[in-house]
Protein backbone atom coordinates (compact mmCIF):
# COMPACT_ATOMS: atom_id res chain seq x y z
CA UNK A 1 0.00 0.00 0.00
CA UNK A 2 1.06 3.50 -1.08
CA UNK A 3 1.11 6.21 1.50
CA UNK A 4 -1.59 8.55 1.25
CA UNK A 5 -1.04 11.89 -1.16
CA UNK A 6 -3.30 14.43 -1.14
CA UNK A 7 -5.94 13.79 -3.74
CA UNK A 8 -6.24 15.04 -7.14
CA UNK A 9 -9.51 14.82 -8.65
CA UNK A 10 -10.64 15.71 -12.18
CA UNK A 11 -9.99 19.43 -12.16
CA UNK A 12 -11.23 22.28 -10.37
CA UNK A 13 -15.18 22.77 -10.00
CA UNK A 14 -16.44 26.30 -11.41
CA UNK A 15 -16.62 28.87 -9.23
CA UNK A 16 -20.67 28.87 -9.52
CA UNK A 17 -22.36 26.07 -11.42
CA UNK A 18 -24.29 27.22 -14.14
CA UNK A 19 -27.95 27.00 -13.13
CA UNK A 20 -29.37 24.37 -15.38
CA UNK A 21 -26.55 22.65 -14.01
CA UNK A 22 -27.62 23.03 -10.38
CA UNK A 23 -30.86 22.73 -11.11
CA UNK A 24 -30.40 18.98 -12.46
CA UNK A 25 -27.91 18.29 -9.66
CA UNK A 26 -30.66 19.53 -6.79
CA UNK A 27 -33.17 17.24 -7.99
CA UNK A 28 -30.55 14.35 -8.29
CA UNK A 29 -30.05 14.78 -4.87
CA UNK A 30 -33.24 14.95 -3.88
CA UNK A 31 -33.81 11.47 -5.94
CA UNK A 32 -30.95 10.49 -3.20
CA UNK A 33 -32.73 11.35 -0.15
CA UNK A 34 -35.86 9.58 -1.37
CA UNK A 35 -34.43 6.79 -2.35
CA UNK A 36 -32.68 6.66 1.15
CA UNK A 37 -35.60 7.81 3.21
CA UNK A 38 -33.39 10.54 5.03
CA UNK A 39 -31.33 13.74 4.06
CA UNK A 40 -27.55 12.74 2.98
CA UNK A 41 -25.22 13.52 6.04
CA UNK A 42 -24.29 16.69 4.26
CA UNK A 43 -26.24 19.56 6.41
CA UNK A 44 -29.61 20.60 5.91
CA UNK A 45 -30.07 22.80 3.23
CA UNK A 46 -26.57 22.92 2.19
CA UNK A 47 -26.00 23.93 -1.02
CA UNK A 48 -25.35 22.54 -3.81
CA UNK A 49 -21.73 22.49 -4.29
CA UNK A 50 -20.67 21.69 -0.91
CA UNK A 51 -22.92 18.51 -1.65
CA UNK A 52 -21.27 17.87 -4.83
CA UNK A 53 -17.29 17.99 -2.18
CA UNK A 54 -18.78 15.59 0.36
CA UNK A 55 -20.89 12.76 -2.02
CA UNK A 56 -22.13 11.78 -5.04
CA UNK A 57 -25.31 14.35 -5.65
CA UNK A 58 -27.01 10.87 -7.30
CA UNK A 59 -27.50 8.03 -5.76
CA UNK A 60 -26.49 4.31 -7.13
CA UNK A 61 -28.57 0.65 -6.93
CA UNK A 62 -25.11 -0.99 -6.69
CA UNK A 63 -24.47 -2.85 -3.68
CA UNK A 64 -20.79 -2.45 -1.73
CA UNK A 65 -18.65 -5.22 -1.35
CA UNK A 66 -15.21 -5.60 -0.14
CA UNK A 67 -12.00 -8.21 -0.71
CA UNK A 68 -10.58 -10.67 1.82
CA UNK A 69 -7.24 -9.25 0.57
CA UNK A 70 -7.87 -6.20 2.77
CA UNK A 71 -7.46 -8.23 6.17
CA UNK A 72 -5.10 -9.94 7.75
CA UNK A 73 -6.21 -13.01 6.67
CA UNK A 74 -5.30 -15.55 8.17
CA UNK A 75 -2.06 -14.62 9.89
CA UNK A 76 -3.91 -12.03 12.37
CA UNK A 77 -7.88 -12.85 11.72
CA UNK A 78 -10.17 -15.51 11.32
CA UNK A 79 -12.96 -16.28 8.59
CA UNK A 80 -15.63 -15.06 10.84
CA UNK A 81 -13.45 -11.92 12.33
CA UNK A 82 -13.53 -10.82 8.57
CA UNK A 83 -17.63 -11.75 7.81
CA UNK A 84 -17.77 -9.77 10.82
CA UNK A 85 -15.89 -6.54 9.78
CA UNK A 86 -16.73 -6.58 7.12
CA UNK A 87 -20.30 -6.15 7.95
CA UNK A 88 -19.92 -3.72 11.17
CA UNK A 89 -18.11 -1.34 8.06
CA UNK A 90 -21.26 -1.01 6.73
CA UNK A 91 -20.67 -3.25 3.13
CA UNK A 92 -23.56 -5.58 1.80
CA UNK A 93 -20.84 -8.22 1.00
CA UNK A 94 -17.75 -9.59 0.92
CA UNK A 95 -15.44 -11.40 -1.99
CA UNK A 96 -13.67 -14.30 -0.57
CA UNK A 97 -10.39 -15.73 -1.95
CA UNK A 98 -9.09 -18.98 -3.16
CA UNK A 99 -5.62 -20.19 -2.63
CA UNK A 100 -3.94 -23.55 -1.59
CA UNK A 101 -4.54 -23.31 2.09
CA UNK A 102 -6.79 -21.78 4.45
CA UNK A 103 -10.70 -21.91 4.99
CA UNK A 104 -11.36 -21.72 0.70
CA UNK A 105 -9.19 -24.01 -0.93
CA UNK A 106 -8.47 -27.57 -2.29
CA UNK A 107 -8.36 -28.73 1.32
CA UNK A 108 -11.60 -27.67 2.51
CA UNK A 109 -14.51 -29.94 2.40
CA UNK A 110 -18.11 -28.78 0.99
CA UNK A 111 -19.65 -29.19 4.34
CA UNK A 112 -17.39 -26.47 5.01
CA UNK A 113 -17.53 -24.56 2.44
CA UNK A 114 -21.36 -24.58 3.84
CA UNK A 115 -19.96 -23.54 6.96
CA UNK A 116 -18.75 -20.17 5.92
CA UNK A 117 -22.13 -19.48 4.00
CA UNK A 118 -24.06 -20.21 6.84
CA UNK A 119 -21.85 -17.96 8.96
CA UNK A 120 -22.30 -15.17 6.50
CA UNK A 121 -25.93 -15.73 6.59
CA UNK A 122 -25.99 -15.40 10.39
CA UNK A 123 -23.95 -12.40 10.34
CA UNK A 124 -25.80 -11.07 7.72
CA UNK A 125 -23.47 -10.25 4.85
CA UNK A 126 -23.45 -11.84 1.49
CA UNK A 127 -20.51 -13.32 -0.43
CA UNK A 128 -20.28 -11.30 -3.45
CA UNK A 129 -17.98 -13.33 -5.41
CA UNK A 130 -15.21 -15.65 -5.57
CA UNK A 131 -11.51 -15.03 -7.10
CA UNK A 132 -8.30 -16.39 -6.84
CA UNK A 133 -4.54 -15.41 -6.95
CA UNK A 134 -3.56 -18.92 -8.51
CA UNK A 135 -4.54 -18.26 -11.89
CA UNK A 136 -0.80 -16.41 -11.96
CA UNK A 137 1.23 -19.24 -10.90
CA UNK A 138 -1.24 -21.98 -12.36
CA UNK A 139 -1.86 -19.97 -15.60
CA UNK A 140 -4.32 -21.66 -18.11
CA UNK A 141 -2.01 -20.64 -21.11
CA UNK A 142 1.41 -21.69 -19.36
CA UNK A 143 3.69 -23.56 -21.64
CA UNK A 144 3.98 -25.76 -19.42
CA UNK A 145 1.37 -28.39 -19.72
CA UNK A 146 1.68 -29.87 -15.93
CA UNK A 147 0.82 -25.95 -15.13
CA UNK A 148 -1.66 -25.65 -17.28
CA UNK A 149 -3.58 -28.95 -16.49
CA UNK A 150 -3.27 -28.21 -12.47
CA UNK A 151 -4.93 -24.52 -13.66
CA UNK A 152 -7.86 -26.39 -15.26
CA UNK A 153 -8.44 -28.56 -12.30
CA UNK A 154 -8.09 -25.68 -9.73
CA UNK A 155 -10.46 -23.45 -11.84
CA UNK A 156 -13.45 -26.97 -11.61
CA UNK A 157 -12.76 -26.28 -7.96
CA UNK A 158 -13.45 -23.07 -7.61
CA UNK A 159 -16.64 -23.42 -9.72
CA UNK A 160 -17.60 -25.92 -6.86
CA UNK A 161 -16.57 -23.88 -4.47
CA UNK A 162 -18.76 -20.30 -5.84
CA UNK A 163 -22.18 -23.01 -5.51
CA UNK A 164 -21.61 -24.17 -2.13
CA UNK A 165 -20.73 -20.58 -0.98
CA UNK A 166 -23.89 -19.59 -2.96
CA UNK A 167 -22.26 -16.82 -4.80
CA UNK A 168 -23.08 -16.61 -9.28
CA UNK A 169 -19.88 -14.94 -9.54
CA UNK A 170 -16.33 -16.59 -10.25
CA UNK A 171 -13.89 -14.07 -11.38
CA UNK A 172 -11.68 -16.28 -13.77
CA UNK A 173 -8.72 -15.05 -15.91
CA UNK A 174 -8.29 -16.50 -19.52
CA UNK A 175 -4.84 -16.76 -19.72
CA UNK A 176 -1.96 -14.21 -20.21
CA UNK A 177 0.57 -13.83 -22.55
CA UNK A 178 3.50 -12.84 -19.94
CA UNK A 179 3.17 -11.72 -16.40
CA UNK A 180 5.39 -9.50 -14.85
CA UNK A 181 5.69 -10.65 -11.81
CA UNK A 182 6.52 -13.84 -12.61
CA UNK A 183 9.55 -12.90 -15.39
CA UNK A 184 11.18 -16.09 -15.41
CA UNK A 185 8.20 -18.00 -17.00
CA UNK A 186 8.87 -18.52 -20.72
CA UNK A 187 6.48 -15.66 -23.08
CA UNK A 188 3.46 -17.10 -24.62
CA UNK A 189 2.46 -15.47 -28.13
CA UNK A 190 -1.03 -14.39 -28.93
CA UNK A 191 -2.20 -16.75 -31.33
CA UNK A 192 -0.62 -19.87 -28.89
CA UNK A 193 -2.29 -18.05 -25.87
CA UNK A 194 -5.77 -17.25 -27.11
CA UNK A 195 -6.22 -21.18 -28.36
CA UNK A 196 -5.30 -22.09 -25.12
CA UNK A 197 -7.46 -19.97 -23.19
CA UNK A 198 -10.67 -20.90 -25.24
CA UNK A 199 -10.14 -24.46 -24.99
CA UNK A 200 -9.38 -24.03 -21.29
CA UNK A 201 -12.69 -21.88 -21.04
CA UNK A 202 -14.58 -24.40 -23.01
CA UNK A 203 -13.64 -26.97 -20.66
CA UNK A 204 -15.33 -25.57 -17.83
CA UNK A 205 -18.36 -24.39 -19.47
CA UNK A 206 -20.09 -27.83 -18.60
CA UNK A 207 -19.71 -27.99 -14.56
CA UNK A 208 -20.46 -24.22 -14.72
CA UNK A 209 -23.42 -24.58 -16.41
CA UNK A 210 -24.20 -27.77 -13.99
CA UNK A 211 -23.52 -25.32 -10.74
CA UNK A 212 -24.68 -22.18 -11.72
CA UNK A 213 -21.93 -20.38 -11.67
CA UNK A 214 -21.02 -17.46 -14.32
CA UNK A 215 -17.21 -17.48 -15.27
CA UNK A 216 -16.85 -14.15 -15.40
CA UNK A 217 -13.27 -12.85 -17.44
CA UNK A 218 -11.33 -10.04 -15.66
CA UNK A 219 -10.01 -7.40 -17.44
CA UNK A 220 -6.58 -7.05 -16.69
CA UNK A 221 -3.80 -5.27 -19.08
CA UNK A 222 -0.95 -6.44 -17.43
CA UNK A 223 -1.14 -9.99 -18.55
CA UNK A 224 -0.80 -8.75 -22.26
CA UNK A 225 -4.32 -10.84 -23.02
CA UNK A 226 -7.63 -9.41 -24.62
CA UNK A 227 -6.25 -5.94 -23.55
CA UNK A 228 -8.98 -4.43 -25.13
CA UNK A 229 -13.15 -3.82 -24.96
CA UNK A 230 -13.38 -4.99 -28.55
CA UNK A 231 -11.18 -8.05 -27.90
CA UNK A 232 -13.02 -9.29 -24.82
CA UNK A 233 -15.99 -8.88 -26.59
CA UNK A 234 -15.24 -11.55 -29.35
CA UNK A 235 -14.06 -13.80 -26.79
CA UNK A 236 -16.97 -13.44 -24.65
CA UNK A 237 -19.90 -14.08 -27.05
CA UNK A 238 -17.52 -16.79 -28.66
CA UNK A 239 -19.22 -19.08 -26.30
CA UNK A 240 -22.56 -20.57 -26.25
CA UNK A 241 -25.46 -19.79 -23.52
CA UNK A 242 -25.02 -17.44 -20.59
CA UNK A 243 -22.41 -18.88 -18.47
CA UNK A 244 -19.55 -16.70 -19.85
CA UNK A 245 -19.52 -12.78 -18.91
CA UNK A 246 -16.96 -10.37 -17.94
CA UNK A 247 -15.63 -9.46 -14.65
CA UNK A 248 -14.66 -5.44 -15.29
CA UNK A 249 -12.08 -4.15 -12.86
CA UNK A 250 -11.61 -0.08 -13.17
CA UNK A 251 -8.05 -0.28 -12.03
CA UNK A 252 -6.28 -2.91 -14.57
CA UNK A 253 -7.09 -0.43 -17.73
CA UNK A 254 -6.30 2.40 -16.04
CA UNK A 255 -2.33 1.73 -16.87
CA UNK A 256 -3.02 2.87 -21.07
CA UNK A 257 -7.13 3.69 -21.18
CA UNK A 258 -10.04 4.69 -18.87
CA UNK A 259 -12.15 2.31 -17.35
CA UNK A 260 -15.49 4.57 -18.53
CA UNK A 261 -14.50 4.56 -22.04
CA UNK A 262 -14.89 0.62 -21.60
CA UNK A 263 -18.01 0.32 -19.86
CA UNK A 264 -19.84 0.93 -22.53
CA UNK A 265 -18.39 -1.11 -25.17
CA UNK A 266 -18.56 -4.02 -23.07
CA UNK A 267 -22.21 -3.54 -22.11
CA UNK A 268 -24.16 -6.27 -20.19
CA UNK A 269 -21.73 -8.47 -20.70
CA UNK A 270 -20.52 -6.97 -17.35
CA UNK A 271 -21.76 -9.35 -14.34
CA UNK A 272 -19.56 -8.48 -11.56
CA UNK A 273 -17.45 -5.11 -10.81
CA UNK A 274 -14.10 -4.34 -8.89
CA UNK A 275 -13.25 -0.27 -8.15
CA UNK A 276 -9.36 -0.20 -7.86
CA UNK A 277 -7.66 2.97 -7.46
CA UNK A 278 -4.94 3.24 -9.67
CA UNK A 279 -2.46 6.54 -10.19
CA UNK A 280 -1.42 7.44 -13.31
CA UNK A 281 1.52 9.51 -12.20
CA UNK A 282 3.48 5.97 -11.22
CA UNK A 283 5.92 4.34 -13.47
CA UNK A 284 5.95 1.09 -12.06
CA UNK A 285 3.34 -2.17 -13.44
CA UNK A 286 2.99 -3.59 -10.10
CA UNK A 287 0.61 -3.79 -7.09
CA UNK A 288 2.12 -0.60 -5.77
CA UNK A 289 0.48 1.39 -8.87
CA UNK A 290 -2.39 0.73 -6.98
CA UNK A 291 -3.99 3.34 -4.29
CA UNK A 292 -6.49 4.31 -1.50
CA UNK A 293 -9.90 5.33 -2.95
CA UNK A 294 -10.25 8.99 -4.04
CA UNK A 295 -6.27 9.44 -4.02
CA UNK A 296 -5.80 8.55 -7.59
CA UNK A 297 -6.89 9.26 -11.11
CA UNK A 298 -9.87 7.56 -11.44
CA UNK A 299 -12.58 9.10 -12.87
CA UNK A 300 -15.23 8.12 -10.72
CA UNK A 301 -18.59 10.30 -11.51
CA UNK A 302 -17.78 9.00 -14.57
CA UNK A 303 -17.63 5.69 -14.11
CA UNK A 304 -20.95 5.31 -12.09
CA UNK A 305 -22.53 7.54 -15.49
CA UNK A 306 -21.14 4.80 -17.72
CA UNK A 307 -22.35 2.20 -15.08
CA UNK A 308 -25.45 3.07 -14.96
CA UNK A 309 -26.20 3.95 -18.68
CA UNK A 310 -25.60 0.07 -19.44
CA UNK A 311 -27.63 -0.80 -16.97
CA UNK A 312 -25.85 -2.65 -14.16
CA UNK A 313 -26.60 -2.49 -10.99
CA UNK A 314 -24.84 -5.61 -8.86
CA UNK A 315 -21.58 -6.13 -7.15
CA UNK A 316 -19.34 -2.95 -6.86
CA UNK A 317 -16.30 -4.57 -4.75
CA UNK A 318 -12.98 -2.38 -3.60
CA UNK A 319 -10.21 -4.77 -4.16
CA UNK A 320 -7.52 -3.37 -1.34
CA UNK A 321 -4.01 -5.20 -1.31
CA UNK A 322 -1.49 -5.27 1.52
CA UNK A 323 -3.69 -4.97 4.84
CA UNK A 324 -2.44 -2.49 7.51
CA UNK A 325 0.24 -4.00 9.53
CA UNK A 326 -0.78 -1.94 12.67
CA UNK A 327 -5.00 -0.82 12.23
CA UNK A 328 -6.46 -2.77 9.66
CA UNK A 329 -9.45 -2.11 10.40
CA UNK A 330 -8.92 1.21 9.30
CA UNK A 331 -8.55 1.42 6.03
CA UNK A 332 -11.51 -0.76 5.39
CA UNK A 333 -13.45 1.39 7.04
CA UNK A 334 -12.03 4.23 4.81
CA UNK A 335 -13.24 1.72 1.90
CA UNK A 336 -16.30 1.44 2.98
CA UNK A 337 -17.04 5.40 3.54
CA UNK A 338 -15.44 5.97 0.07
CA UNK A 339 -17.85 3.74 -1.64
CA UNK A 340 -20.64 5.61 0.28
CA UNK A 341 -19.64 8.94 -1.38
CA UNK A 342 -18.99 7.46 -4.77
CA UNK A 343 -22.61 5.48 -4.84
CA UNK A 344 -24.08 8.47 -2.94
CA UNK A 345 -25.36 6.77 -0.29
CA UNK A 346 -25.75 8.26 3.42
CA UNK A 347 -22.50 8.67 4.97
CA UNK A 348 -22.43 6.60 8.47
CA UNK A 349 -21.90 8.70 11.65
Amino acid sequence: MMPPRPPRGNGPLPPELHRREAIRTTLATAGTVAAFGSQPATGQGAPVSEIILRVSPRSYRMKKSINLWAFPYPERMKIRDCLQLAHDAGFDGIELNYDLENDLSPKSSPSRLREIRKMADEIGIAISGLCSFLYWPYSMTDHDPARRARGLELARLMIEAAHELGTPNLLTIAGSTWIPWLPEREPVPIAECDRRARSAIGALLPLAEKRGVSINIETIWFNGYLTTPAEMNSFVDSFPGKQVGVHFDTGNVMLFQFPEHWIPVLGKRIRNVHFKEFDKKGTGHTLESFTLPLYGSTNWPAVMEALEAVGYDGWVTWELFHPSPHYPEGPIRYCSDALDRILGRPLRA
